[in-house]
């Protein structure tokens, strides 16, 4: 999928007079956050990964390569995020996959970030905090920061939808202007020339952002079989059957990257291939329902393997071993700059560094 552009979330006929209504509201806080009305500062530099758009681009990951950096180079992160569709009792599928892959990092999860923020400086962890990834806060201009990223899917361009809710757009892609590094990712995912047009128009409404392109590598798989956890690598899954099971905004990258998984390229490379699907809707609770689609769908197409994303196992680890038919596997992801490395991660560390509101 290169460009097409996705229906929305309601009848078009709906969304052609709902949008504009969008459109209005959206400029109307935007002007009143560039006067600075409602924003608040904290005293410590803040790092926003967001995005135009509903549903996934590559945030979780790309949130993950800025931990890496930052603690790598000495620096004491947290993240902060609204916690979609976490409830008393369970966090949100992004946080419980940030505290895996980074158990040290705090994690502020709350729809009133700056007060979550606040509380946690007051902590004896929270003080000794430096800097803050904001998760998903391009449009939470509420909070000041001193680096906005905006992540542009290859796969899904901006410039190919409309607002919602005639389309999928959170906000015009003329709203790039305010991003300081504009990441394409998934740009293996599409045609050279495809991604020279998609540069082009990003340079046109952002010219001063740093533009950098990415993939998503799976580093390794963690597979789980009888309750117990290993790491295998990538190729493990080659030549094998497996059945395919997501709930993310855009499952066509992860579905691509199986097949390839399965069947690497070479004469002579086992040719496996994925016997059973099953997508559902970004942010699925994964009911019993959906669970049994899983598991007798593997079963019955005689799977060897069920691959999920890590953020699907934020909802399926809690699935008892018993009713998988089939080792459950997840790849390990990882961000890999495609160009611009070193300036995104300059961008970065000087924004780490650099006093909030300099």
């Amino acid at each position: 999928m290169t460009g097409d552009a996705r229906p929305g979330p309601v009848p078009p006929a709906i969304g052609a007079l709902a949008a504009p209504l969008y459109r209005f509201e959206i400029g109307r806080r935007n002007r009143a956050y560039d006067r600075g009305a409602g924003v608040t500062t904290l005293d410590r530099p803040v790092i926003s990964v967001g995005n135009l758009s509903v549903g996934g681009t590559g945030k979780t990951p790309t949130v993950r390569a800025i931990l890496r950096i930052l603690l790598e180079h000495g620096r004491t992160p947290c993240v902060a995020m609204r916690g979609y569709k976490a409830t008393p009792r369970r966090e949100s599928d992004e946080a419980a996959a940030h505290r895996r892959a980074f158990p040290a990092v705090p994690i502020v999860a709350q729809p009133d970030r700056i007060a979550g923020l606040r509380a946690l400086f007051e902590t004896q962890i929270g003080r000794g905090v430096d800097c803050v990834v904001l998760d998903d806060g391009f449009q939470h201009r509420r909070l000041a920061r001193s680096l906005d990223v905006v992540l542009v899917d290859a796969t899904r361009p901006p410039f190919a939808d409309k607002l919602l809710p005639a389309g999928w757009l959170r906000e015009p892609p003329a709203a790039l202007g305010r991003a300081d590094v504009v990441l394409v990712t998934h740009a293996d995912r599409v045609r050279r020339e495809t991604l020279a047009a998609l540069e082009s128009s990003i340079r046109d409404v952002a010219p001063d952002a740093v533009l950098a392109t990415s993939r998503h590598a799976w580093a390794e798989l963690a597979v789980v079989e009888e309750g117990a956890e290993r790491t295998e690598p990538v190729a493990w899954l080659a030549g094998r059957r497996v059945a395919a099971a997501c709930a993310i905004g855009n499952p066509d990258p992860f579905l691509d990257a199986l097949t390839e998984a399965c069947a690497p390229d070479g004469p002579d490379a086992p040719r496996g291939t994925i016997v059973h699907r099953t997508v559902l809707r970004d942010h699925d609770p994964y009911d019993a329902p959906s669970i049994t689609r899983i598991t007798d769908g593997a079963r019955t197409a005689g799977a060897e393997a069920v691959v999920i994303t890590e953020k699907d196992w934020s909802k399926l680890r809690t699935v008892a071993d018993t009713e998988w038919p089939c080792p459950i596997v997840r790849p390990r992801l990882r961000i890999e700059l495609m160009s611009a490395a070193a300036e995104f991660t300059h961008a970065v560390l000087n924004a780490a560094r650099a006093p909030e509101g300099a």
